[in-house]
Formats: structure tokens, sequence, C-alpha cells
């Protein structure tokens, strides 16, 4: 089992979900976070005052699957949240040791799929 860690832009996140149920992925967890990357912030204006904003926001996403899937998730989600410009994010895979469905007492594969 694989553990798929992507950090894309808040606005491609509709277009990244769609894709990765497509791909076969059966749920996923998101999560709102703020950070910076070569992109180093941004300086923005409001009511006249210039000031920088230096940790944008960014959508993290947490994908479990079976290591069959990995290639086809990770496509599905680099495809899907590619802009073609600097801050479209990254995409981190790590090995799963074990997953339990709590409800049930499954495990492992059987915790993160149907």
């Amino acid at each position: 089992m694989k553990m798929i860690f992507a950090v894309i832009k808040p606005s491609r996140l509709d277009a990244v979900l769609e894709a990765v149920t497509e791909a076969g992925a059966s749920g996923l967890t998101v999560t709102e976070v703020r950070g910076y990357g070569r992109q180093k912030g941004k300086t923005e204006v409001y009511r006249g005052a210039e000031y920088e904003v230096k940790l944008l926001p960014k959508v993290k996403l947490e994908i479990a699957v079976p290591a069959d899937m990995t290639e086809r998730v990770v496509e599905a989600v680099a495809k899907a949240a590619n802009t073609g410009k600097i801050g479209d994010g990254k995409i981190f895979v790590m090995d799963l040791e074990t997953a339990i469905r709590i409800r049930t007492g499954e495990t492992d594969v059987a915790a993160i799929t149907g």
C-alpha cells in the first residue's frame, strides 16, 4: 500500500477530485494549508497599502491506495493539477505500513478499498 500526498492550488481541487475518482481511488482527505516553495509568496494591495503574503493558500490531499494503483492515481493528480505555472504543487508517495477500518476491523487493502 502507498500513501500519496499532494499539495495543489485550491482552484484545481474539483478537477483533481474528479480525476482521482476516475483513476479508482475510493476515498481521500482534503486539508486547507498554507505554504511556499519557489514562489516565495506574492505582493498584494489592500486599501492602497501594499503588503507581502509569504504563505500562500494551498490544498493538501492524502490518498491511500493499493500499490498497483499508485502510478495511475499519481498521473491523474499530476495531469489534473497542472496549469503550467509556478506554484502548481508537489506530489509525494510514501509506503503505508498498515490501515485499519475502525467500523469493521478490516485491515490493509481491504480497509482502503470499496
